[in-house]
């Protein structure tokens, strides 16, 4: 077991506990190599530790990801959630008062939390953690100058992007009504929004970005999209330019959401899955509620951006093609 380091402060009631942060996302993939350049090139530190690829951003010693090697095919491995100490044995009691088996953890990942399955057999880990979910809303920049000067550098000289943390996932499931429940039910998350049983977002009780996960329909779960918080719209167009100069040109975007309201670009990762460069998303206080709403899906996907790739809605995890 891993030990509890340090004191990990509250920010809920009393009366309200669930997970305050999406800690980190786990994939398995055939060659870890591929991982290591796909993501380095997106702007993300890669360290290698052991078997496995770490996905750290510069400046913040948090590993927002891991890659693991061994899979035929990409798949997702695991969701990690952290929490508050308080919190950890009543959510273990909730989670196992509704009749949820707890299972042993995998092979490497022991940790001070408990693991589970999801309706669909994905494996979840709560565990005792530093929130890094953020506590305000993120500071965007907007960037200009005033005349006789000019604004742009040329792309040589452009800065390298370097994302700032890991904002949300994305996963598939063949039942978004019912995850939503499950995930009120376990983790203590809330609905942001949803459109119909199509896509549904979902934050923390303890401040959040309007979604740290986000559901949508399939017809099995899967891993969709990672979405990194970048600090400008310029920051996602230089990242955009320089993964497609190094070969990753396919992907959907510059474009602006409805729902959360960022700014993004994805890009196709090297398995059909994507990595999102976002900026300015919507926050959600620890005080506040947040009106959720049922959308029109026709309305409330895209606000501006171009046309939606038909292979952005592929689960390859499922086979589709």
């Amino acid at each position: 077991m891993t030990a509890i380091h340090g004191y990990v402060a509250p920010t809920a009631s009393a009366d309200e506990f669930g997970v305050h942060s999406l800690d980190q996302f786990v994939l398995q993939v055939p060659d870890a190599s591929v991982a290591q350049d796909f993501y380095t090139n997106f702007g993300l530190d890669v360290p290698r530790v052991d078997n496995r690829l770490l996905l750290k951003t510069f400046g913040h010693d948090h590993g927002w990801g891991s890659v693991i090697e061994g899979a035929k095919e990409k798949r997702m491995h695991h969701l990690s959630f952290g929490c508050y100490a308080e919190d950890i044995d009543r959510l273990k009691k909730r989670i196992e008062g509704q009749g949820i088996k707890l299972v042993d953890p995998p092979p490497g990942f022991e940790s001070n939390g408990f693991w589970f399955r999801n309706l669909e057999g994905v494996l979840m880990e709560i565990k005792v953690a530093p929130k890094v979910s953020p506590d305000q809303k993120a500071q965007s920049e907007w960037v200009t100058v005033g005349p006789g000067k000019a604004a742009a550098t040329v792309r040589e000289k452009s800065p390298l992007v370097r994302p700032r943390r890991l904002s949300h996932v994305l996963i598939f499931t063949s039942d978004v009504l019912g995850s939503i429940k499950f995930y009120e039910n376990t983790l203590g998350l809330r609905l942001s929004d949803r459109a119909s049983d199509l896509v549904a977002f979902m934050h923390g009780i303890h401040g959040s970005d309007h979604h740290l996960l986000a559901l949508v329909k399939s017809s099995a779960p899967g891993f969709h999209h990672c979405s990194w918080d970048v600090s400008s719209v310029n920051d996602i167009g230089v990242g955009a330019m320089r993964m497609a100069d190094k070969g990753w040109q396919k992907g959907w975007g510059l474009g602006r959401h409805v729902l959360g309201s960022n700014y993004f670009h994805y890009v196709m990762d090297p398995w059909g899955s994507f990595s999102e460069y976002s900026c300015d998303i919507d926050y959600i206080p620890k005080e506040d509620r947040w009106p959720s709403a049922d959308h029109k899906p026709e309305d409330s996907f895209y606000l501006w951006g171009p046309e939606v790739p038909r292979e952005f809605v592929l689960n390859r995890e499922a086979g589709e093609n």
